[in-house]
């Protein structure tokens, strides 16, 4: 085998252990495995890489890796088109770093230069070990991922990214699809349903925050638009995502079409049919006033009221009743969502009309979620968005109550009252 490719895939296992064993221990704010990563035990040679624009270049400073190593080319088929005129083209292997202005560096890459340099030497092998047919790059792992992240932090156009890199387009496209396609690939597991022992703790948050016992997450769709580069059609995309009350992403499926309404989406999804199946949510009872309470997620009016799916009664609860009381709570913990559907679209790239096809499109929106969770661990909130604006406006929905079954009723309404209950303590 390659040895590029077997360090590749030999640092993708360790690290993945290593981030597996960090969050079972919750030691990920231990700084000591992030040297391990990004420490390379070679010299290292400041330099600067003066971009076109003026203000980029204000906010940034550039590492150079002074490592000899020659870079061997990867003979692995790629999708990609050739990149004309970058095989012969020597460039200085390059990285990026964060000046002592934080505020001038995270509009570019939505995070602190910490998290972009731990990432930087997370990623090094797995963004390395691939160029494009026929073509070497000579690109350190720090700039090709500040080449895509640059692209999904603002959503400039590929030309444009590749004016102010000093690189051709087609570089620029090559390393931003890369980077998409190397986080959905390799780190899929930031985003993975949580286990059954994870899901308690889960649901210990939300009990902390409303009183409600069994909760295990929030689930709602959220849709971005595209525009398809080769026919020049708007479509949108919709991802449905299930969220802690932390707002991070415990599971997201993307790829349907945006016109499907949210609860189509829901029976069409691999979750639905899951938990339906009892592979998911199928942990320990509560007992609410009487009511056997299973596992269960909360979600908008957009939904149905099943058994594991409690969604707020309609506008006719009366505040202060057991279901306005509920319908409070259930607010509160919806906020999440809304925190985390906001956040995603304050990625550039998913802010506006990304200009990408379907299946390009949907990595993007793959990336950004894992992205959006990598910062919740790190404790970086440069991605984050406090103020939800629009999206913290509910607006009145058609209620899909009228094949809720006996069971999903019950359990809602001893919820009602235990919501009730858990006021009046805090009051």
């Amino acid at each position: 085998m390659d040895p590029r490719k077997l360090s590749a895939l030999l640092s993708s296992l360790v690290s993945q252990l290593l981030l597996l064993i960090i969050h079972l221990f919750n030691s990920n704010k231990n700084d000591g495995h992030n040297h391990h990563f990004i420490r390379h035990g070679n010299t290292f040679a400041i330099l600067h890489h003066l971009l076109s624009s003026q203000q980029i270049a204000a906010s940034l400073s550039f590492v150079s890796v002074s490592r000899k190593r020659k870079r061997a080319h990867c003979s692995e088929s790629d999708s990609e088109s050739p990149v004309d005129g970058i095989a012969d083209r020597r460039l200085d292997r390059v990285g990026l770093r964060l000046t002592r202005d934080p505020d001038s560096f995270k509009p570019f890459f939505r995070m602190k230069a910490s998290t972009f340099e731990w990432l930087a030497g997370l990623l090094e092998p797995l963004l390395e070990c691939r160029d494009p047919i026929g073509s070497q790059l000579n690109l350190s792992a720090e700039l090709r991922l500040g080449i895509g992240l640059f692209r999904l932090a603002t959503g400039s156009s590929y030309a444009e990214i590749a004016r102010r890199f000093g690189v051709s387009e087609s570089v620029t496209r090559f390393c931003a699809k890369h980077l998409c396609r190397v986080l959905c690939t390799n780190f899929r597991f930031w985003v993975a349903f949580p286990s059954p022992e994870e899901l308690t703790s889960v649901s210990f948050e939300f009990e902390q925050l409303t009183g409600l016992p069994n909760c295990c997450g929030v689930i709602d769709c959220t849709r971005f638009n595209i525009v398809n580069e080769i026919n020049g059609n708007i479509d949108s995309i919709a991802a449905q995502i299930v969220v802690d009350s932390t707002s991070r992403i415990l599971s997201i499926i993307a790829g349907f079409k945006g016109d499907k309404t949210d609860s189509k989406i829901l029976k069409c999804s691999t979750l639905y049919k899951d938990i339906e199946e009892g592979k998911l949510l199928n942990s320990s009872q509560s007992i609410v006033n009487g009511v056997a309470v299973n596992q269960y997620f909360v979600g908008d009016s957009d939904y149905p009221l099943l058994p594991w799916l409690m969604v707020p009664f309609g506008d006719d609860a009366v505040p202060g009743s057991s279901q306005g009381e509920f319908n409070s709570a259930h607010r509160t913990m919806c906020g999440s969502a809304l925190k985390t559907a906001a956040s995603l679209k304050n990625w550039g790239i998913l802010n506006g009309l990304m200009r990408e096809e379907f299946k390009a499109a949907v990595a993007v929106i793959g990336a950004c979620s894992i992205l959006h969770n990598v910062l919740l661990m790190r404790e970086d909130d440069s991605a984050l968005c406090e103020s939800m604006g629009d999206y913290s406006v509910v607006h009145a929905r058609q209620q899909h109550y009228e094949d809720a079954s006996t069971e999903a009723c019950e359990i809602r309404d001893a919820l009602a009252k235990q919501a009730r209950v858990s006021s009046s303590a805090r009051s």
